[in-house]
């Protein structure tokens, strides 16, 4: 979970926002908190756009390109990733022009971000995401008007080179989700079973953590990012 502000800065075709890209095997979520945009997607539907207000709830499977855009200056939102781990080890892919896709050493020159971790003050952090940004809406722009003129296949060559860029990474991926989500889902199971036997003797291992967020926001793909990390297990009543 992280809050990010999409960025304000206007982009090749004038609207604001942030990065183009997918996730290769992660749904991401969107509580908007802040601002108005949109969310344009190209997926199974073409292209879309959806607008975003406070309140609004929207999520979008792996394999679906999204661009988060600020139309009011200071739209916010609250992301939700599935697959904790996954989306933190190269699970996105930005939308970068084919030339820069051919393998991982083109892509990581074009996505690297040497001073990802540096304040807002940081010039040239800055200056950095925003050529990012610009060379991923670049793609984009043209994968929209690809799909806008010969429908979702168009959408196949980029959804093959994402692939290739992240197969690498999956043997790492696995132990992550062996040791994440898929042990929670066991774990749960486990319960399942444990209630309809009528034991309930892991309830009294229930516990509450606390969080707290960083106190600086990184460079994202959509904006500055602010996230949390686990603080503290509370043990005491109050």
């Amino acid at each position: 979970m992280s809050e990010v502000s999409i960025y304000d800065w206007p982009g090749l075709d004038g609207a604001a926002g942030g990065s183009p890209h997918m996730h290769t095997a992660s749904t991401e979520a969107y509580v908007v908190q802040q601002g108005t945009g949109r969310l344009e997607t190209l997926d199974s539907r073409g292209f879309t756009s959806t607008p975003l207000a406070p309140g609004t709830v929207v999520w979008f499977t792996p394999g679906t390109i999204h661009r988060a855009i600020n139309d009011s200056g200071d739209l916010r939102v609250l992301v939700v990733m599935q697959n904790a781990g996954l989306p933190e080890n190269g699970d996105a892919v930005m939308t970068f022009p084919a030339e820069h896709l051919v393998d991982v050493d083109a892509y990581s020159r074009a996505a690297s971000l040497a001073s990802k971790d540096a304040d807002a003050g940081d010039a040239d952090a800055e200056a950095a995401a925003r050529r990012r940004r610009d060379l991923a809406l670049e793609g984009y722009l043209e994968l929209k008007a690809a799909v806008l003129e010969s429908g979702v296949s168009a959408l196949a060559e980029f959804h093959a080179a994402a692939a290739g860029l992240v197969s690498v990474r999956t043997e790492g991926w696995r132990d992550l989700l062996s040791g994440g989500a898929e042990r929670q889902a066991a774990v749960t199971g486990q319960q399942l079973d444990s209630l309809g036997s009528l034991e309930s003797f892991y309830l009294q291992e229930a516990r509450t953590t606390m969080g707290e967020r960083k106190s600086r926001r990184i460079y994202g793909m959509c904006g500055r990012i602010q996230a949390w990390e686990v603080s503290e297990t509370v043990v005491a009543g109050t």
